[in-house]
């Protein structure tokens, strides 16, 4: 027996479906009238849509909700573009984007439409792929990851993937063991130390293996890798700033310091 539904008043529903409606409006006549938007294709807004996830991605971080708003109508701009031409070359519309993944939402969480349980939220990822593998006929559970993905984000999405058909570590204890394994093997190809000569492939095979263990250490105790180390690059390019801003000052360039000169500022910059 499915579960029942429980509906969740919204007093502002309608004000919600109006803007939508408005937006929709908007796009048409800018799709009529407008030399730029009449010009562009599924293919020209691509790279458009890309910069503009990577902008919500950037306010996310900064915990800017002003900028999260405003990137949100960005994207949301862009994907009322993509169905209008979709309209235009018959294949789909806003209507049917909407209801695919409304129908998609409903099949994948039996546990809240259907008679499955699920107990955590283990349960629930593990239904999900589940499902996805058989929906897509993938012959292969890791086939629904993008070729394009960036490499560390790749990385994780196969992680999550295996995990869902239950091949994992089974603490994070023996995931730290493969770290330090992978350790010691990229120091054997890649040991600065010594001036010997490297092999470069092997070198290069043995850091991916390393970076691959640590971002399987970091799903373990809850660190999105890439978050972390975004955090960590925009804390270089502040402290890096301040160093750049504080030798001007000083009427010098950072090519004419010191190392010693420019690590006295880089400690300050880290009080900042």
């Amino acid at each position: 027996m499915a579960k029942p539904i429980i509906s969740i008043p919204d007093p502002d529903r309608a004000a919600k479906l109006q803007a939508f409606d408005r937006l929709l409006t908007i796009m048409d006549e800018l799709r009529e009238n407008c030399p730029w938007d009449k010009k562009q294709t599924l293919e020209s807004l691509r790279h458009l849509t890309i910069e503009e996830t990577f902008e919500l991605s950037d306010a996310i971080l900064e915990g800017d909700l002003h900028e999260i708003k405003n990137e949100l109508g960005d994207l949301m701009l862009h994907l009322v573009f993509y169905a209008r031409i979709g309209s235009e070359k018959k294949a789909f519309d806003m209507a049917g984007v909407l209801n695919q993944v409304c129908e998609k939402l409903i099949r994948r969480h039996p546990h809240i439409y259907g008679d499955t349980d699920a107990e955590d939220e283990k349960a629930v990822k593990e239904n999900w792929e589940k499902i996805k593998l058989k929906e897509k006929g993938n012959q292969s559970v890791l086939g629904g990851v993008p070729r394009s993905l960036p490499a560390l984000v790749k990385a994780m999405r196969i992680q999550e993937k295996a995990r869902g058909v239950g091949f994992d570590w089974e603490n994070k204890g023996q995931v730290w063991e493969k770290v330090e394994e992978e350790m010691q093997e990229f120091r054997a190809e890649f040991d600065g130390s010594t001036g010997a000569k490297i092999n470069e492939d092997r070198a290069m095979h043995e850091f991916g293996d390393l970076l691959f263990s640590l971002i399987n250490y970091a799903r373990f105790v809850d660190i999105n890798p890439e978050e972390a180390l975004e955090r960590t690059n925009k804390k270089f390019i502040k402290r890096f700033q301040y160093l750049e801003s504080e030798a001007k000052k000083l009427g010098k360039e950072l090519h004419d310091m010191t190392l010693a000169e420019m690590d006295v500022y880089w400690e300050r910059a880290k009080g900042l």
